[in-house]
């Protein structure tokens, strides 16, 4: 049993990891933080846990956190770093839902973060494993610093994984995201409330997201050189979820046989990832509202010989394959539970 402390747990994605960790057999979550809410149950903050906990949030401390084997961090970008060099050098292992240990480039952080120098603990960073189940399993086996994926990049890295890895991106892909509003956290700006969201279809950072620097290094290790992305995320009109879709313009079009052996290649074992390509059905492509609420992740593709272009598509739940459910598939890994403990959740549907 593993002794288990999110801190953060007041947002949407501290709210996820409790909804899950609380069903999972070999956990005891052993405390919540939340510097707003101090002394407050939980259930009073996230109403879907009512009647399965009786936690109350406590003080964000190290002092609280090192009562526990494992620390979830669901901070914002800029703080795990200041918890984590304590943490991981008490024997705690770590598992952080903020992009602090998720480049591999020191420099890349004032760039893509803004930071005002790069980042302070390379040798932290070079011990981290990116947590992208699927492409970095065997790193994660016993893991103790693990950098949870950004919703997007995950999204995104999934779907182009396999033309990456098997040769067939030699033009930038060029990725459009949409996502739901649930991304912008339980705290967001003006542009997030009711009134204005509601309707909304709209860019936003269009042209350097920072997600792109995830996806590029996730894309060029698989290919074995660097791969560049034209990347445009799109605020839209749902609660949970993100959609992407991958224009990659190839030299030589693959055949659809190609393309399915490809994805079954590096996908065949996963407990979570589906390929979503039928000719029959409702649903003959991926689709958000058939992944909501769990840690299923949707890929598709479709073959544009005219334009010798691939189209692939993915869908996920961004609060759940997005953030907390690939942290907590990453820790089954890294603790040695069962991949898919915690997490056996079937989309709710209709929704």
């Amino acid at each position: 049993m593993k002794r288990v402390c999110i801190v953060g747990a007041s947002g949407f994605t501290g709210g996820e990891l409790l909804r899950i960790l609380l069903q999972h057999s070999g956990v005891e979550v052993v405390c919540a933080t939340s510097r707003k809410f101090k002394g407050e149950y939980v259930y009073r903050v996230h109403p879907n846990l009512r009647g399965f906990t009786q936690l109350k949030f406590v003080e964000p401390t190290i002092d609280a956190a090192l009562k526990a084997d494992v620390v979830f961090l669901a901070l914002p970008h800029g703080e795990s770093v200041k918890w984590v060099p304590q943490l991981y050098e008490s024997g705690v292992a770590v598992f952080d839902l903020s992009a602090d240990f998720r480049l591999k480039d020191p420099n890349a952080y004032v760039e893509w973060y803004k930071w005002p120098q790069p980042h302070p603990y390379p040798d932290l960073l070079a011990k981290a494993v990116y947590g992208q189940p699927e492409l970095h399993r065997e790193e994660l086996v016993g893991a103790r610093l693990v950098a949870v994926p950004g919703c997007m990049a995950t999204a995104s890295i999934l779907m182009l994984a396999p033309l990456a890895k098997f040769g067939l991106i030699s033009a930038p892909p060029v990725v459009d995201a949409k996502i739901g509003s649930s991304g912008a956290g339980a705290e967001g700006s003006v542009v997030d409330l009711h009134s204005f969201r509601t309707y909304v279809v709209r860019p936003y950072e269009p042209v350097h997201h920072r997600h792109i620097a995830e996806i590029e290094q996730e894309l060029s290790r698989l290919a074995g050189k660097e791969v560049k992305v034209a990347f445009t995320p799109h605020a839209v009109d749902i609660v949970r979820g993100i959609f992407t879709t991958g224009h990659v313009f190839v030299e030589k079009m693959p055949t659809e046989a190609d393309l399915w052996k490809y994805y079954r290649a590096l996908f065949g074992d996963s407990k979570f990832i589906r390929i979503v390509k039928d000719r029959l059905g409702i649903s003959r492509y991926p689709n958000v509202k058939y992944v909501l609420g769990s840690n299923l992740v949707d890929l598709g593709f479709e073959l544009d010989a005219r334009m010798k272009r691939v189209v692939t598509f993915a869908a996920i739940d961004n609060l759940v394959r997005g953030a907390a459910g690939q942290a907590v598939q990453a820790f089954n890994i890294a603790m040695g539970f069962p991949e898919d403990e915690g997490l056996r959740h079937i989309p709710v549907a209709p929704i």
